[in-house]
């Protein structure tokens, strides 16, 4: 006879225990930071690629340095503005850059799902756009540092050996100031679209494979030569960093404006973003 009145004191008791807290979004945030920086694998991307980047600029650099002296007129006349901010961030500078970025991004995604861990997470956290919500955030802010260290110190080094030649910019030339924070903002662009197709796709060598062929193949295979291929070039992410690279704009068969450009970038990181954040919602782990 006292059974019942056993269960019903453990149900009160069990009732009076308070009840675990959910997880706060700063905390999710906080969970995913300790995540990534605890692949070796991604502090050594961050060296390696800056040191990368910034070497690919210095090298093209050096080498207009050093043939200065045998350009006629015309080829030293051309060189300013816009061949010295290239030299700033080259094509292979910013190449790199968006590999670098991408692949980081991807496997922040990916990485939980070849190892399952990613069914660990969510069971701990059923809110899983809020989970990967907290990976847009840290891996945005991780890129968009990558992005400032290797666009600033590429523009530093660069232009203090091009002031040998009298032909360095600075940031208060005219146009220098965006040339610059859209080199840095290719990154987390870059990293988010890693992201979008690591969520689609949920296996490493098939995104990073994506990846690269969305950032770096389409862009080779079209030009701004005719309208049809002008307006795909145009909605590409390399193509705006291309356009907003340009201190002085340059005459194109088909002109686009900076903020086109720049839109072009903002368009990419939310779509790219909220792909990341819902494809999760209703898909199996």
């Amino acid at each position: 006879m006292t059974a019942p009145a056993t269960s019903a004191t453990e149900s009160a008791v069990r009732s009076a225990e308070p009840a675990e807290p959910r997880a706060r979004f700063t905390d999710l945030i906080a969970a995913e930071w300790i995540k990534m920086w605890s692949l070796r694998s991604t502090p050594w991307a961050f060296v390696a690629g800056t040191l990368a980047i910034i070497g690919f600029n210095i090298f093209t650099a050096y080498n207009d340095y050093s043939n200065w002296t045998g350009w006629d007129a015309r080829q030293k006349a051309d060189f300013m503005p816009n061949w010295a901010m290239l030299d700033a961030f080259t094509d292979a500078a910013v190449l790199c850059l968006m590999l670098t970025a991408s692949a980081m991004g991807a496997l922040t995604v990916v990485g939980e799902y070849s190892t399952g861990m990613i069914r660990t997470t969510f069971t701990a956290v059923p809110a899983r756009s809020s989970v990967m919500a907290a990976k847009v955030v840290v891996v945005t802010a991780v890129s968009t540092a990558l992005g400032l260290v290797a666009a600033g110190g590429s523009f530093w080094s660069t232009q203090a050996l091009l002031a040998g030649r009298d032909t360095g910019l600075s940031l208060g030339d005219p146009g220098v100031v965006p040339a610059v924070l859209a080199s840095a903002s290719a990154a987390p662009v870059a990293a988010l679209v890693g992201m979008a197709v690591g969520a689609i796709v949920r296996a490493s060598a098939a995104t990073i494979g994506v990846s690269f062929a969305l950032l770096l193949l389409v862009p080779m295979g079209v030009s701004d030569d005719h309208h049809g291929t002008a307006v795909v070039d145009h909605l590409l992410p390399y193509s705006a960093w291309a356009r907003l690279i340009q201190v002085v704009e340059k005459p194109v068969n088909y002109p686009w404006s900076e903020a086109g450009a720049w839109t072009v970038y903002a368009v990419w990181y939310i779509v790219c973003a909220a792909i990341t954040i819902f494809a999760v919602r209703r898909r199996d782990q």
